[in-house]
């Protein structure tokens, strides 16, 4: 099976996790797969919104750990560099979409697929699913560093430091998180639904309006704020590689 379902309805483009025996952990062939579906509802013009979920027991457990044996003559340290990199401009594909993009997670949204859903438009989560950022627990740091301008400085610091993954979704949607929790069985309908009435909308003042929020941020240093976490991250895992080499 593709580890990356796309398909479209009318306006809404499709994108599903389907790693679903490993509770979707995001691998090089799915951050791959994550790039062609973005092309590909970018590119459709009767696209206006896009709807990412996951298959199974869980929207994600993260990004995989594993990024494999470097290619010859590249040290595990560059080789680390390079995968981290990978992994935030991936993150950032959601962000600089020039399309809505709805997150509907479940089960666990943990690590890196948390990033992933803060920097979605909208986030819909089921009553039953956990969120969290353990990184720390395991002497990792965080790829993208978006929560302290989604949740802000407080909550962002007591969620990374103490590497707490165990968040629930009433608690996200308290600390701005997420938009809303409903019952895990209204999940997809309520997320189709929100999809629906943002299509609804005139396709450019939803496109320009999305753009004028992000460039506002952006204006008050996010992107040069994000780059220099990822700068800081990188010395927190090369440090790591440097000791298993």
């Amino acid at each position: 099976m593709a580890l990356i379902e796309y398909s479209t309805n009318g306006a809404i483009a499709r994108i599903r996790l389907n790693r679903p025996k490993k509770l979707n952990a995001i691998n090089g062939e799915m951050l791959d797969g994550l790039g062609v579906a973005l092309d590909q509802a970018e590119s459709d013009d009767a696209v206006r919104v896009v709807l990412l979920s996951g298959e199974g027991r869980a929207f994600s457990a993260g990004f995989d750990l594993d990024i494999g044996a470097p290619p010859a003559g590249v040290s595990l340290a560059e080789h680390t560099r390079g995968e981290i990199r990978r992994d935030f401009d991936l993150i950032m594909r959601f962000w600089d979409c020039p399309k809505p993009v709805i997150a509907a997670v479940h089960g666990y949204c943990l690590g890196s697929s948390m990033e992933i859903t803060a920097v979605c438009d909208i986030t819909i989560a089921a009553d039953d699913c956990l969120f969290g950022a353990p990184e720390v627990r395991f002497g990792s740091g965080i790829v993208c560093l978006i929560l302290p301008w989604v949740i802000g400085l407080k909550q962002a610091k007591e969620l990374l430091l103490t590497g707490d993954d165990k968040v629930s979704a009433e608690r996200a949607v308290s600390i701005g998180l997420v938009n809303k929790a409903v019952p895990v069985e209204r999940l997809m309908a309520e997320a189709v639904a929100m999809a629906e009435r943002i299509a609804a909308n005139d396709e450019l003042a939803v496109g320009l309006t999305k753009r004028a929020i992000n460039r506002s941020a952006e204006m008050a240093g996010l992107r040069d704020a994000l780059d220099e976490a990822l700068q800081l991250d990188l010395e927190i895992e090369t440090a790591t590689a440097g000791r298993t080499e």
